[in-house]
């Protein structure tokens, strides 16, 4: 039993199918041979039969019968007649089973062996029965006078063993015809095990039964999302992650049929990724709720493991969720920018604290002290305007940071804000990705312009948040899909490169979604408006009443 649990599935298959062959093949014999003994069986109780009522309707043995001497008159009569009908025995008999001919002279006198009543009792009938000659296939037929009175009665058999040579030759080619079935039947089943060994790679029933059990495992436990799809790009597989990535109708179960694309309800853009034939290395693809990192690659199948020659059968796709890593990225670009801009302050106010001294060594006091407190004027006044006004501390470290970073690149940097606005209650995540690249955006359009100015109106009002951002550029040209992944309004170096990535507005646009608000775009001018939840939207009436 071990030995056969190691055997492949085509070696498995083909034993099976020999040994149906040859049991089917031996069960026709035996039917055939059955119904041919019957048949020969048949042949030789009509042929008794028939000698038998010849001779009981011969008058020369319907007087010898009831002559002196019966056996001398009718024993060379019985053996011309065997002779002559190629039968064994010819049996002529009295009424109380008293032989008067015999095969053998022997047994001439003595009591005739097998069944005579129903020929007693005037009707002849056939029957296999085992005699002195051994088992033979006899008819007994009644002898009558003129009077209709049984006076004899005659036997006329043939010996099995007789039957069995003409079986013999009969059920030789129904033989001949098995073996052929067999041999053909193997040799079909030959044929299919090495299909079946090529296309498992000679693998065995639980082999194939871990693997699978393996591979599902696998598949719906790892972080990624994998799609599976035919040579038509119909979605035959999805995993557990593919399904929340994607938003697809969860799978009927395994034998659900292969879906078309364009009965799935996919974004655009990772529809237009599945939809093609080529294969993919680390595409970015935005949807309304993710950022999907794509690899797609061609399956092709093989015959067996290194064979050169292969052909298309799908893809296979995997997704990787960049959603939260590009809010940290914006979240760390906007620490960073903080950062940086603190560390150039500090650095331009160590140059201007030494052109301070030394104006002060100089006597030149009433300089140094005009200079000194300008600048304290000018870097404070925003700074008092944002902390008495925002009470959203992300929002707060993000303005006060483009401030800075807007003045380390001489760009005019100017914040409209209300007289108090309260926490939002938005995700602090989702507040970093749209007013950073927002104004990132627009800090790199003014820094090309002759007069570079950014202007950041915020404002809470009819329960939602509305945030717009301008500069001094052109903005963008009409009909330019800004939003899209990929297309980036900042200007080409002198070189020919690209001063972006098309990435941030595309992040705009799915945050914006995300949270249910609206995006206009005028000019050079970009208005987001977000719904506020409950509660801040309460606050912020209350706020604007009062």
């Amino acid at each position: 039993m071990r030995r056969i649990r190691g055997w492949s599935i085509a070696a498995k298959l083909f034993a099976l199918q020999l040994a149906v062959i040859v049991v089917l093949a031996g069960i026709a014999v035996a039917l055939i041979w059955a119904d041919a003994r019957a048949d020969v069986e048949r042949d030789a109780a009509s042929t008794t039969m028939a000698v038998a009522q010849t001779i009981a309707n011969d008058p020369f043995v319907v007087a010898a019968v009831q002559g002196d001497d019966p056996s001398a008159d009718l024993q060379p009569y019985a053996v011309d007649v065997m002779r002559e009908a190629r039968i064994d025995f010819v049996t002529i008999m009295a009424p109380d089973r008293v032989r008067f001919t015999h095969p053998d002279p022997a047994e001439i006198g003595r009591a005739y062996l097998g069944n005579i009543d129903r020929a007693l009792g005037g009707e002849p009938f056939s029957e296999t029965y085992t005699g002195t000659l051994g088992p033979s296939v006899r008819s007994v037929v009644p002898i009558e006078d003129a009077a209709g009175e049984v006076v004899a009665l005659v036997a006329a058999g043939i010996t099995v063993s007789t039957t069995q040579v003409a079986l013999g030759a009969r059920i030789a080619t129904v033989v001949i015809a098995a073996g052929v079935m067999i041999a053909l039947g193997a040799l079909g089943a030959w044929l299919l095990s090495r299909y079946l060994r090529r296309v498992t790679w000679g693998r065995g029933a639980e082999e194939m039964s871990r693997m699978f059990a393996y591979y599902e495992g696998v598949l719906h436990s790892i972080g990624e999302g994998l799609v599976l799809q035919d040579d038509r790009n119909r979605v035959v597989l999805a995993n557990d992650r593919a399904v929340e990535l994607l938003g697809l109708p969860k799978p009927a179960g395994r034998d659900a049929a292969p879906a078309n694309l364009e009965a799935l309800d996919l974004a655009p853009a990772v529809a237009e990724v599945l939809a093609r034939d080529d294969a993919v290395v680390d595409e970015i693809v935005i949807t309304p709720t993710h950022v999907l990192v794509v690899d797609r690659d061609v399956i092709v199948s093989r015959e067996r493991p290194g064979d050169r020659g292969a052909r298309r059968v799908g893809t296979v796709t995997t997704l990787r969720d960049h959603t939260r890593l590009q809010e940290l990225t914006g979240e760390l670009a906007t620490m960073t920018t903080l950062s940086d801009a603190l560390r150039s302050q500090a650095h331009e106010f160590a140059n201007r604290l030494h052109t301070i001294i030394a104006l002060i060594e100089l006597g030149r006091t009433e300089e140094a002290v005009e200079l000194a407190s300008s600048e304290l004027a000018l870097s404070q006044a925003l700074a008092d305007r944002l902390l008495s006004a925002v009470e959203e501390p992300v929002l707060l470290a993000l303005l006060l940071g483009k401030a800075a970073q807007a003045g380390e690149r001489g760009i005019r940097f100017d914040v409209d804000l209300p007289e108090r606005l309260a926490a939002t209650g938005i995700d602090p995540r989702e507040t970093i990705t749209i007013v950073g690249n927002l104004i990132d955006n627009a800090l790199d359009a003014a820094a090309t312009t002759p007069a570079p100015a950014v202007d950041v109106a915020i404002d809470a009002r009819d329960g939602c948040l509305v945030v717009a951002v301008a500069d001094s550029g052109p903005g963008p040209a009409a009909g330019a899909r800004v939003f899209d992944l990929g297309v980036t309004t900042k200007q080409a170096t002198a070189g020919g490169g690209d001063h972006g990535h098309g990435i941030g507005l595309a992040l705009v646009r799915q945050s914006v979604a995300r949270l249910g608000g609206a995006l206009e775009v005028d000019g050079s001018r970009f208005e987001v408006t977000l719904p506020l939840p409950a509660a801040a939207a309460t606050v912020h009436s209350e706020s604007a009443d009062a």
